[in-house]
């Protein structure tokens, strides 16, 4: 049944998911078109405040829809504090979308321009005992968006890159020690943010999303690194993990709001 599979396929993409999940029609969707003229500026909207901790990032995973770094949330050890939310929220892992070419990607987009990657770093909110309880919450989680453009090559990149051989196929992990996903952030942590949901199935609306608006940049011999993923498991017909992005969502009356003027 569609709770069991979904994917980004003729049969099993985005505009099927309603059939298994009805919430994908929701009133607080996401991703969603950020206009910055609809924007409204929050001057009450304080800076993001991201503490990472390299020794908590455990391992890389290909789940057969992207493939994503995990990191160890039995501490406050890396934690996303102020911007919009209150309290500690905990980072689980983080992960990226991307399009099979070099103009279309991200799941947001701004005044309709879409990037070439969108990495989604998740975090939960501790007032809650698990992640897991968190992500059926109104205000159980943060993801913190950043946009890929193209430009110079990112070494911290690189770094995730790097394992890619060992995580090809659906299924693959290995250990990824080390790693500080800080680098991963843009120079400026001017944001826009709204109240959303999950991506991807079960598309929980339980997400504040804070999606920064400068970009990182990346190389266009990088992109081309991540469309060397596969969505297939070893053995089945090689499919290229592309196009892994869910199209904007209905507003349907929400604000987006500015933490810059």
């Amino acid at each position: 049944t569609m709770s069991h599979s979904w994917g980004y396929g003729a049969n099993d993409g985005p505009d099927k998911w309603a059939d298994g999940f009805p919430v994908a029609n929701g009133p607080r969707q996401s991703p969603i078109d950020i206009v910055p003229g609809a924007a409204s500026y929050d001057a009450g909207l304080k800076p993001l405040r991201l503490k990472y901790d390299p020794s908590t990032s455990l391992d890389i995973l290909n789940n057969g829809h992207s493939f994503q770094v995990t990191f160890a949330d039995d501490s406050d050890s890396s934690t996303l504090t102020e911007g919009p939310i209150t309290g500690i929220y905990r980072l689980k892992q983080f992960h990226f979308h991307w399009g099979a070419s070099d103009d279309k990607g991200s799941e947001h987009t701004v005044a309709g321009k879409m990037y070439p990657a969108e990495l989604h770093l998740v975090h939960w909110n501790t007032k809650y005992a698990s992640f897991g309880e968190a992500a059926s919450k109104p205000d159980g989680l943060a993801v913190v968006g950043v946009f890929l453009q193209i430009g110079n090559k990112n070494e911290s990149l690189q770094k995730v890159l790097d394992k890619f051989g060992t995580i090809k196929a659906k299924g693959k992990q290995t250990t990824f020690a080390g790693f500080d996903p800080t680098a991963l952030l843009p120079g400026s942590l001017n944001y826009w943010t709204y109240e959303g949901s999950l991506t991807t199935p079960p598309l929980l609306e339980s997400v504040t999303w804070i999606v920064c608006k400068e970009p990182i940049s990346v190389s266009s011999e990088q992109m081309a690194k991540f469309r060397s993923l596969l969505f297939s498991a070893e053995g089945e017909p090689e499919c290229c993990m592309v196009n892994n992005y869910r199209p904007p969502q209905p507003l349907k009356g929400r604000s987006v709001r500015a933490s810059f003027k």
